[in-house]
């Protein structure tokens, strides 16, 4: 089975890509995070992860950054709390992206780290994705993340590679401005 995983970032998606990579799994990564800002912060996550990619042997594809797209959806729910509303939105927006690239590309099916960091709801993730994955027709392959050590091998090559860590997730919300005047 050849598939995609979404990747929001190296320090979260490092140990799930390495593990893969060792099983000789079919996989590329994908960099769809329209949601991250200022643009410079964007540039610094997809290079991070590019590398990583790299180290491993792993294709790495990245999508247009289109935050204007991302900030229209959020819209009003600027507001809200971490696994809120918006992160609901947000989840949509990138896996429904997501499932269109694989579905145009040939991948049978897509998987994702979003759901990886404690800030993040992994029920709310995958419920999501399968929505998505229902909508596109091809399936969504759960990655549980945080258990079985991956958690701590995930800790350790963020330190044995110096990956950047952002203190993030990616989301500033702001009210829409015109995309000639955002901070992106």
């Amino acid at each position: 089975m050849r598939f995609l995983l979404l990747s929001c970032c190296a320090p979260c998606s490092c140990a799930v890509i390495k593990e893969l990579a060792k099983s000789a799994a079919d996989f590329a990564v994908l960099f769809y995070n329209p949601n991250i800002r200022p643009q410079a912060e964007y540039q610094k996550r997809c290079e991070e992860n590019r590398r990583v990619c790299r180290l491993f042997g792993v294709p790495f594809i990245e999508l247009e950054y289109d935050n204007h797209r991302w900030c229209e959806a959020v819209a009003g729910l600027e507001d809200l709390p971490e696994r809120g509303e918006r992160c609901s939105i947000c989840f949509g927006l990138r896996l429904r992206r997501a499932f269109e690239y694989a579905a145009a590309n040939g991948y049978d099916a897509v998987a994702s780290v979003l759901g990886v960091s404690r800030y993040k709801d992994l029920a709310q993730v995958n419920r999501i994705a399968h929505q998505e994955a229902e909508r596109a027709g091809l399936p969504y392959l759960e990655i549980e993340a945080r258990k079985g050590g991956r958690q701590e091998a995930r800790m350790r090559l963020i330190k044995e590679l110096n990956l950047y860590n952002q203190t993030y997730c990616g989301c500033r919300p702001h009210k829409v401005v015109s995309p000639s005047l955002g901070d992106n």
